[in-house]
């Protein structure tokens, strides 16, 4: 049980951080205008900078006078006005969600990460592309299309993941020595994978109330910073811009040995923090089972 000063402050602290992650994106979208590399975490993920500032505790702790809570998806309110997530409709809505994200995640922790990919994922995204049919018109090719080219057909390409793997150009598709598809995703994936590792933060969204607003916020800032490291490894020239604490972004040539040991140093070091992730988002789903067993 949490009193009424306790979970305020705590919501409050959450949305005040969850204002300061956001608040270039919002900046940006109340002048029209948009970021490339940022504003990926806002389109490619469909969770609103309102739906981030939303403070969860997780399952089985109890907000006193929280009757406003009443009007919140999956949350029950007592006579008392002690508001708790109501657990057996969010199993039964979401339960199936709970259980693949579960089997994922644990799979992933089971297995080993591969670290000799080099971000090429990228890069075939743009393989025998034209200028204009690149997916971000307004970021040049940093080495060009041709050179572009040469590094693709230069590497054994081996993406692990289904929603990288699935952007391929058509002609670069063959080229990958892995067919990932949706359905093997749970056997494929591993903490090495950059996108593996942003979508934590699309796990730890689909998962709701039982997720607590500090974990949620965590997951968010480690798909920020993989975002920036994933295009600083891309073909394309991120010159100019910078990251979110305005230091400018300089490329990871990863078509160079210098580069690829970059690139795998960075990745090394994601796939540790990630599975730190993966574990508290496990660790949740298993307080919410226990919760929801307790109850019945």
């Amino acid at each position: 049980m949490l009193d009424l000063a306790t979970w305020r402050t705590a919501s409050e602290a959450h949305e005040e951080r969850a204002d300061a992650l956001t608040a270039d994106h919002r900046g940006r979208r109340l002048r029209g205008e948009q970021h490339p590399i940022e504003d990926f975490l806002f389109t490619y993920y469909p969770f609103k900078p309102a739906e981030l500032r939303r403070w969860h505790p997780g399952a089985a702790v109890a907000l006193e006078d929280a009757r406003e809570r009443a009007e919140w998806r999956y949350y029950g309110v007592d006579s008392e006005g002690v508001a708790t997530v109501d657990l057996a409709a969010f199993f039964e809505k979401r339960g199936q969600t709970v259980t693949y994200v579960e089997r994922l995640l644990e799979a992933t922790l089971d297995r080993t990460p591969q670290f000799g990919c080099f971000g090429l994922h990228e890069w075939a995204m743009v393989y025998r592309l034209t200028p204009e049919e690149t997916r971000h018109t307004r970021l040049p090719l940093r080495i060009g299309h041709a050179a572009t080219d040469a590094v693709v057909e230069s590497h054994t390409i081996g993406c692990s993941h289904f929603d990288a793997y699935r952007f391929f150009t058509p002609a670069a598709a063959p080229l990958n020595r892995l067919a990932p598809t949706r359905e093997t995703q749970p056997e494929m994936e591993q903490a090495g994978c950059l996108h593996a590792g942003m979508d934590i933060y699309k796990w730890a969204t689909k998962l709701g109330p039982i997720i607590p607003g500090e974990l949620l916020l965590d997951a968010f800032e480690f798909a920020r910073d993989i975002r920036f490291v994933d295009m600083q490894a891309s073909p394309y020239d991120v010159t100019g811009f910078t990251n979110h604490e305005g230091v400018p972004l300089e490329a990871i040539p990863i078509e160079t040995p210098a580069g690829k040991q970059e690139y795998v140093r960075r990745q090394r070091a994601f796939a540790e923090r990630g599975n730190a992730l993966r574990g508290r988002v496990l660790q949740a789903i298993a307080a919410a089972r226990e919760a929801l067993a307790a109850e019945l």
